[in-house]
């Protein structure tokens, strides 16, 4: 057997392996010897029959089988031992006289292989890596949520403008009758407000649906209809008032903070929204983390330059599936995966030039720490070290699982180490102005 590369260019080859019948031979024989022993065929005692007559009928099966298991051994081999970076797998290439009647072979695979390039960690312009602050208005809502929840709810007779109200939606052309639990404060405008105030338990709203709530999700939920239903639903609708009441907000009392954060965790006022802030601080960072890896993984696909053997990846992609592609398809499909690609080699060059990647040791941590913060929702602040082994085992053991951590621990370490090595500025901004920068 003799195999051969011939470059086409920097991102294309052609693998060209020539069999020979010595290659294969002695394991047909072997194999149709097996054969032989085994066959049941009428007229010749088990293991008698004739090795002309087994060989005329299992012989090319077998020859054919055998080639295809050499082929495809030795093409893996070849791969690994010259140490190629491919794209894809090697595609065969169409033999217009090929015919399994010869006794010698040669067979030819195209081949992509991936580009060199370098990685550029400092773009000129810095990417912003976003510090978001709980500012006064966020607290002050915060407090006013929480001193709500916990609050004593006190019935009204007559509607005020803090008013929550509880009654019924009525259309009957449109089949709708709904119960529903709304503030008087998320209705919209004055107008549609004002035929709410005064009015009592038993009173009958008569309301147009277009603008009513100040958000349509809000009138979808409240009328019980489906997200196609509500755009530009124009219809009179009857609110029946069912419940007046409103809520007296809870003190800031040593009360209140040891149901939010265990006795005497916090003290005071000033404590209180301290913590407020501290917390919600730290489920921003997770936002503004996952939105600098974005940011970056942008940056190092624009200006990491290279090119890709696109036509052979167009062909592979025809063909990788469960059902082939036209190549018009092909070409869509590449078209739409082209950029997650081109990160997938800049994330594997990083990752090998760095040394990053996930030990096992390391998942199996990852995993139970993922496993402690779960617990500790359920009230399980301290879980037995063999506990968490045992749990970590049975996620670990999942190939689905294990993957999708592994995949969040690789992310991590991406991010510590774009951190420590990217050109970043630190911009200070409030969620909303977030919000609206980077979500606009």
């Amino acid at each position: 057997m003799n195999i051969t590369k011939e470059n086409i260019d920097a991102l294309n080859a052609v693998v060209k392996i020539d069999i020979t019948q010595d290659d294969y031979q002695n394991k047909v024989t072997e194999i149709l010897k097996d054969y032989r022993k085994k066959a049941n065929i009428p007229g010749f005692r088990k293991g008698n029959v004739p090795m002309s007559l087994v060989k005329k009928q299992y012989g090319k099966p077998v020859m054919i089988d055998e080639v295809n298991k050499l082929l495809q051994e030795s093409l893996s081999t070849f791969l690994v031992e010259e140490k190629l970076d491919i794209l894809g797998n090697p595609l065969p290439k169409i033999q217009e006289n090929f015919s399994w009647d010869a006794e010698a072979f040669s067979f030819e695979f195209e081949v992509g292989l991936a580009p060199e390039f370098e990685v550029n960690l400092q773009p000129k312009k810095a990417i912003t890596h976003y510090k978001i602050i709980a500012d006064k208005k966020m607290i002050d809502g915060q407090v006013a949520n929480i001193t709500e929840r916990y609050g004593k709810i006190i019935s009204q007779d007559k509607v005020a403008e803090n008013s929550t109200l509880t009654g019924t939606f009525v259309n009957e052309e449109k089949e709708i009758e709904k119960k529903s639990t709304f503030k008087l404060n998320t209705i919209k405008g004055k107008v549609n407000q004002k035929k709410f105030l005064g009015a009592g338990v038993g009173d009958v709203i008569v309301l147009k649906t277009k603008g009513l709530f100040t958000d349509d999700h809000l009138l979808q939920n409240h009328l019980g209809i489906s997200h196609d239903e509500v755009h530009d639903l124009n219809i009179e609708v009857q609110f029946t008032i069912e419940e007046i009441s409103y809520t007296e907000p809870a003190a800031l009392n040593q009360e209140l903070f040891d149901k939010l954060f265990g006795k005497d965790e916090v003290k005071t006022e000033k404590e209180f929204r301290a913590r407020l802030k501290e917390d919600a601080e730290k489920q921003f960072e997770q936002q503004a983390d996952q939105q600098l890896l974005n940011a970056v993984t942008e940056s190092l696909i624009e200006n990491t330059k290279f090119d890709l053997p696109a036509e052979f990846l167009q062909k592979w992609i025809a063909v990788a599936g469960e059902e082939p592609l036209s190549e018009e398809d092909a070409a869509a499909e590449y078209s739409r995966s082209e950029k997650g690609l081109r990160y997938q080699l800049i994330e594997g060059k990083i990752s090998k030039e760095h040394n990053l990647h996930v030990t096992f040791e390391e998942l199996k941590e990852f995993a139970k720490g993922f496993i402690k913060s779960q617990m500790a929702q359920y009230g399980n602040m301290n879980p037995e070290e063999k506990e968490l082994e045992e749990i970590a085992g049975r996620i670990l053991s999942n190939q689905d699982e294990a993957k999708r951590l592994s995949e969040q621990l690789m992310s991590q370490k991406l991010l510590t180490f774009f951190k420590e090595n990217v050109k970043l500025k630190t911009k200070e901004i409030t969620f909303d102005d977030f919000v609206k920068e980077v979500y606009k």
